[in-house]
């Protein structure tokens, strides 16, 4: 991965939804090359796909949950089960296995606690010993942008 290639990622981290021209022009290549490494790019996996990022209080939702589980099933059965159950629940945004005391740290997405109850619900059907939950009161700082060197 060259400059170019890093000038382009870090443009499309910043608004994906412009133009390869627009993108072109301000790194200073032709559209044509711009497309192809855009192309390139993605065929290799650097770019996972481009998406509109949502306000999630205007959409009704927000609650945000970090939820850290605890559980005494460490086999490919109830991790499977697990999954399962992890991806029917909309609300979770992101899930993570971690080192540590802690097994589990789930990210979620809710209209407020009646909707996290609801939510806790659907996941203590994965069996868990222990699930512990903090919400956000106020955000800081959040970005989907990766640091590019």
């Amino acid at each position: 991965m060259d400059k170019i290639d890093k000038l382009l990622l870090d443009a499309l981290q910043n608004d994906a939804s412009r133009s390869i021209g627009a993108i072109a022009e301000e790194i200073a290549i032709s559209k044509t090359a711009a497309w192809r490494r855009i192309k390139k790019l993605s065929e290799e996996g650097v770019i996972k796909s481009q998406v509109a990022l949502l306000d999630a209080e205007s959409l009704g939702l927000p609650l945000t949950a970090y939820i850290a589980l605890r559980t005494s099933q460490h086999n490919a059965q109830w991790f499977n089960r697990f999954k399962e159950v992890l991806n029917t629940i909309p609300e979770v945004l992101e899930a993570y296995r971690m080192s540590g005391e802690l097994d589990y740290l789930v990210k979620a997405q809710v209209s407020d606690m009646a909707g996290y109850d609801r939510l806790y619900k659907q996941l203590i059907k994965a069996e868990l010993n222990d699930v512990s939950c903090s919400f956000v009161m106020e955000t800081l700082k959040h970005t989907t942008k990766l640091p590019i060197n």
